[in-house]
């Protein structure tokens, strides 16, 4: 685990992370997200909410922006490979953009279901 060649791939794949966060907070979408996922994830830990709770809130919201990177991705590969308009590019953006309505759906639910378990009728104080 020491070797130095070692160390060095990842210490380049970390830096290759840490370009594509670069990358991702050039995208609109990312950034929207995170301008409401932030103060959730806010939220998440100053409510009496349990750690359990707390870590699927949590990464419910932030499965939304793994989503989105990954969209992003495959947008940039299609563009790349596709520069003209083709129904197969468009299908694969699509495909990417439902992936991302989905992982709303599911911190939908997730949020959803925390929230009813705390504040909706027949809530009790015991969570």
């Amino acid at each position: 685990m020491s070797d130095p060649a070692h160390l060095g791939a990842i210490a380049r794949a970390f830096r290759h992370s840490l370009d594509g966060i670069a990358a991702a907070l050039r995208e609109r979408a990312f950034v929207q997200e995170l301008v409401v996922i932030v103060p959730l994830v806010v939220v998440a830990w100053v409510l009496p909410f349990t750690l359990v709770e707390r870590a699927l809130l949590t990464a419910s919201l932030l499965g939304i922006l793994l989503v989105e990177i990954l969209n992003s991705a495959i947008e940039a590969v299609v563009d790349l490979a596709s520069p003209q308009r083709h129904a197969l590019a468009k299908r694969a953006k699509d495909l990417g953009s439902a992936a991302v309505l989905v992982a709303i759906g599911i911190a939908a639910i997730t949020w959803g279901c925390v929230l009813i378990a705390h504040y909706g009728p027949g809530a009790t104080s015991a969570h």
